[in-house]
């Protein structure tokens, strides 16, 4: 399974736009445009296919537990 696979069925299981992505992503200081999200959901012999490298989805899940939890708090010293 690629990555492109794995994000194809987060989106579908989340029901997440395009724009709900990127702003995950920037949850994780990641930034991406619109353009590049679509060319990773596109068919694989599109000729705008573009495979998901693992910084995205790693950044993507990195900003999915923001997303969901909330940010890390502060450590105590």
């Amino acid at each position: 399974m690629s990555n492109n696979d794995i994000m194809k069925k987060l989106r579908v299981a989340l029901k997440f736009t395009d724009d709900d992505i990127i702003k995950v992503l920037q949850l994780a200081d990641f930034k991406v445009s619109k353009t590049e999200i679509s060319a990773i959901f596109r068919n694989e012999d599109h000729p705008n296919f573009k495979p998901c490298g693992d910084q995205i989805l790693r950044n993507f899940l990195n900003g999915l537990i923001i997303f969901k939890r909330g940010p890390r708090p502060p450590k105590a010293q």
